[in-house]
């Protein structure tokens, strides 16, 4: 009998132990000696409280030993659940988890084909469709309606999201106002405040502003969320050549160092509080001047971000994947798509978002939306390995077809029967069929495949809601 054998999976590694703690360590650096600026009145009356100083220049400057700190008492390991309850995303070691991204201003009309701009019923779509796709874990608004006030954009689009999904919810908000405005919703839609801080299905993205800068608002979002203890993540805008060096080594640095503020202060707030390391680096094209969502520098930096994870911090990420530079969905989207998606799963991130973005993150696609579920489903299966045992070789099957009749086959074993559906990925979009079927069947091409898809599964996805969260949405 073959004896148990582990199954290796695929990783990607990018940085060694010495690459990491070089980035680290000039990321303290930048701390100690640049400092940042921080609008707050009362985080800074914290920080200095905490050990902190200004400079001359009215900046703030951080020993390293309050860095060291927070990165001690952030969890290295938190739950995510879905609205009715059930664990979702439990954000720890390797895990991954894929959802889409926010605040488009354009999207692509389902029916018509025209790059329009979005509508509140166009969030609900989103959510409703990464609801019913099983390799998308969790929604964020993917688009700010114009039919909307500019001043209620992130509650309105949260509640469409709540309706439309039982899925977890990443959300914007504005400031202190709208956040608190969000959380009162979700503490409806789950029976309290109480049962939210136990199982949240909720989690907050907002920005600082390379380089270095804090404003007052986003203080108000971190602090209120350490306090309610729902998850955050605290990005940059830190993009080679953009908010911050044109080289990649120095553009992480100055990424870690505005991320590290940022757990600094949320731990001093409410120490162990669950936080998400988020730094984003991506390139400022220096031909069109836009930040790139197709470039094969933020599939890099992200990955060594993982490396630094696993080296140094052990707090679960946030990155991207699933996302385009181009205009339409084409071949560049594809390849674009998947270098992300199966770099992005191959180091491991944790919390994966933007799926579904074309034309640099300006527009948003139910149809590259589509797309990307199945190449996540690609690259789930290629990440999982080849286990070997004994089924998996499969020896007596060998010798029964090999020793059977003249016109034993493989594909008429029993054994094939048994194990195609888990021993080979079934894809749905990508078209294997000969000339002749694909011919017959409309000659269609991938993406009127995935526009055909996301209407089938508009139309007859339903989601179900709890009593308590239909009770709350229907007093909204």
């Amino acid at each position: 009998m073959l004896q148990d054998v582990t199954t290796f999976q695929p990783r990607l590694k990018v940085f060694n132990k010495k690459q990491a703690m070089a980035i680290h360590d000039a990321a303290l650096k930048i701390l100690a000696t640049t400092g940042f600026r921080m609008e707050h009145d009362g985080v800074l009356e914290m920080l200095l409280d905490h050990g902190c100083t200004l400079d001359k220049d009215n900046r703030v400057i951080m020993p390293e030993a309050l860095v060291d700190n927070a990165v001690m008492s952030a969890p290295k390991k938190f739950d995510i659940y879905d609205q009715t309850g059930n664990l979702a995303m439990p954000l720890e070691g390797e895990n991954f988890f894929f959802g889409t991204g926010s605040d488009t201003i354009f999207t692509i009309d389902l029916e018509t084909g025209e790059r329009r701009r979005p509508v509140l019923a166009d969030t609900g779509n989103f959510a409703r469709l990464v609801d019913a796709l099983p390799n998308m874990d969790f929604s964020m608004s993917m688009g700010n309606p114009e039919d909307v006030e500019i001043e209620e954009i992130y509650v309105r689009v949260f509640e469409e999201m709540v309706r439309n999904s039982n899925k977890p919810i990443c959300f914007i908000a504005d400031s202190g106002t709208d956040i608190r405005q969000i959380h009162d919703i979700a503490c409806a839609v789950v029976g309290g405040e109480e049962i939210l801080r136990k199982k949240p299905f909720l989690f907050n993205y907002s920005e600082a502003i390379s380089p270095l800068l804090y404003p007052e608002n986003v203080m108000e979002k971190l602090v209120f969320c350490a306090e309610k203890e729902i998850p955050i993540c605290l990005p940059s805008g830190c993009n080679a050549g953009g908010g911050g060096p044109v080289t990649l080594a120095g553009a992480m640095a100055q990424g870690i160092a505005e991320n590290l503020v940022g757990l600094v202060i949320h731990q001093l707030t409410n120490p162990g509080a669950p936080f998400l390391f988020a730094p984003n680096v991506s390139v400022l094209d220096m031909k069109h001047t836009v930040v790139s969502y197709g470039c094969t520098e933020w599939s890099l930096t992200q990955s060594a971000f993982a490396d630094m994870r696993d080296e140094l911090y052990q707090i679960p990420i946030w990155s991207f994947a699933g996302s385009t530079d181009s205009k339409v969905i084409d071949a560049q989207a594809g390849a674009e798509g998947m270098l992300s998606i199966i770099t992005s799963l191959l180091s491991r991130c944790n919390v994966i978002h933007d799926v579904g973005y074309i034309e640099s993150g300006h527009t948003s696609s139910l149809e590259m939306l589509t797309l990307s579920d199945e190449l996540v489903a690609m690259a789930k299966f290629f990440a999982e390995g080849i286990p070997v045992n004994e089924q998996t070789l499969a020896l007596d099957v060998i010798d029964r077809v090999a020793n059977g009749p003249d016109n034993a086959i493989f594909l008429s074993d029993p054994h094939t029967f048994t194990n195609f559906r888990t021993a080979h990925l079934m894809p749905e979009l990508m078209n294997r069929a000969r000339f002749d079927s694909w011919e017959k069947d409309g000659k269609t091409d991938l993406f009127t495949r995935s526009n055909e898809k996301a209407k089938a599964l508009l139309a007859s996805h339903e989601v179900k809601k709890t009593p308590v969260a239909e009770e709350a949405l229907a007093a909204l």
